[in-house]
């Protein structure tokens, strides 16, 4: 009995070093959010806009808009198949104006400048993003995607950046979780209601 409890104990230990391992301490923070210095252009936030934790989800936004909506699709889109919009960037706007979306090349230098595990904190399964410049770390839950329906085994982040040419979609920042932490930025529509991690560039 006394063995099993020992068990216990040790096991919880370990998966709340897991957990606190997983990021690392804030550096600081700015109305209230903190971020943390990777030692690139710009500094990450530690959590999404509309999340109250690391791993929390957060809120959904459609490209372009910064308000959370009940639905995501073409027909209650802002900037779907239209080429004069007004974009409004969910960071800046839920957070203040230091705060701001980040663009296609921003998350570029997340691929190239930082190595990606997949881990799991409080349930939520994500990826500790370990800079291998100063070995500084955040978490991106895997907060998946609206098309209708979430889709909630994906990591999808929007860009600020829109395709050009193309007036139905915009960039978006996804991990391959199917294969070893692959890493590729595509494109998405519009309407589809992702995640925002913002960032600071001071």
């Amino acid at each position: 009995m006394q063995s099993k409890k020992f068990f216990l104990v040790a096991a919880m230990a370990l998966l709340l070093s897991a957990n606190i391992a997983a990021q690392s301490p804030a550096d600081g923070s700015i109305n209230g959010h903190e971020f943390v210095d990777l030692g690139l252009s710009v500094k990450w936030a530690t959590c999404n806009v509309g999340a109250n934790s690391p791993e929390d989800y957060g809120d959904y936004f459609a490209w372009g808009e910064a308000m959370t909506k009940k639905e995501y699709w073409t027909d209650n889109s802002e900037t779907f198949m239209t080429d004069d919009y007004t974009f409004h960037d969910a960071a800046k706007e839920n957070w203040g104006s230091k705060w701001f979306m980040p663009t296609k090349e921003i998350f570029q230098q997340l691929i190239d400048n930082c190595k990606f595990k997949k881990t799991t904190i409080n349930g939520h399964v994500g990826y500790k993003v370990t800079s291998k410049i100063n070995g500084n770390s955040i978490f991106l839950p895997c907060a998946g995607y609206f098309a209708k329906e979430l889709s909630s085994d994906a990591i999808m982040y929007w860009t600020s950046s829109p395709v050009e040419n193309d007036n139905k979609t915009a960039w978006r920042f996804a991990i391959d979780y199917k294969g070893k932490a692959n890493l590729a930025q595509s494109f998405a529509f519009r309407y589809f209601g992702m995640s925002i991690r913002p960032v600071l560039a001071e």
